[in-house]
């Protein structure tokens, strides 16, 4: 027999050393050497979000009109955990909204991202609970018992995401990271970071931006 439900085990979850590390560093920071692992842009905090929101993703697929799934998942969220929610390909139906940001937020999730709509977004505010979503709508899922699945891989705004996977969110957007690349990925943003305001002095002390990045050189030795 086809079971409509798959529960995947719960996955390791971040060092708390280790998101706190990426905590200090803007999402656009990684974004100026890593390419891979940036969300839709189209995905946006229901409201505007103050420094950084990381945590480990627990996947959730959730089929259109129904939150069977979603619901369940609410009861096996840990502290720290980030909360990624795959609709599916559904933009009608919102999985999300006061009540359920609410009991997302008491499950210990530090945040959610999912590729669909939002309902209440006032209240959402108001829980205090950080989402991303692709706006707003007046209808939500039911449980209407369709299916679905916990801890497999998903994806959202165009990037696959795997349960234990690092998840980096602000204002700007949302960064997913494999486990495995994770250290470096910060090592490498906590080096670069430095460099944007030293930069900056030096485009203030009157140096072109483009003998500061080193544009300009790529572009003299290719016309030579």
């Amino acid at each position: 027999m086809i079971r409509k439900y798959q529960i995947g085990p719960m996955p390791k979850q971040i060092a708390p050393g280790l998101a706190a590390r990426f905590a200090k560093m803007e999402v656009a920071s990684i974004g100026h050497f890593r390419f891979r692992g940036f969300v839709n842009h189209a995905i946006r905090p229901v409201f505007p979000v103050k420094g950084r929101v990381v945590g480990t993703a627990v996947t959730v697929a959730s089929p259109g009109p129904d939150g069977t799934v979603v619901h369940h998942s609410f009861g096996l969220l840990r502290p720290g955990d980030f909360l990624v929610i795959d609709r599916l390909g559904d933009d009608k139906y919102a999985c999300i909204g006061g009540g359920t940001s609410l009991a997302a937020m008491k499950g210990g999730a530090v945040g959610v991202l999912l590729d669909g709509p939002v309902t209440d977004p006032d209240e959402i505010r108001d829980h205090g609970m950080p989402v991303w979503a692709r706006g707003t709508t007046g209808i939500t899922t039911r449980t209407l018992n369709l299916g679905g699945a916990i801890n497999v891989p998903v994806s959202v705004g165009n990037v696959p995401v795997l349960p234990g996977d690092y998840v980096i969110a602000d204002s700007v957007g949302v960064v997913i990271i494999p486990a495995a690349e994770a250290e470096e990925t910060c090592r490498e943003a906590e080096e670069r970071e430095p460099r944007s305001p030293a930069n900056q002095a030096r485009v203030r002390a009157g140096e072109k931006l483009g003998d500061v990045s080193g544009a300009s050189k790529h572009i003299a030795e290719d016309l030579k």
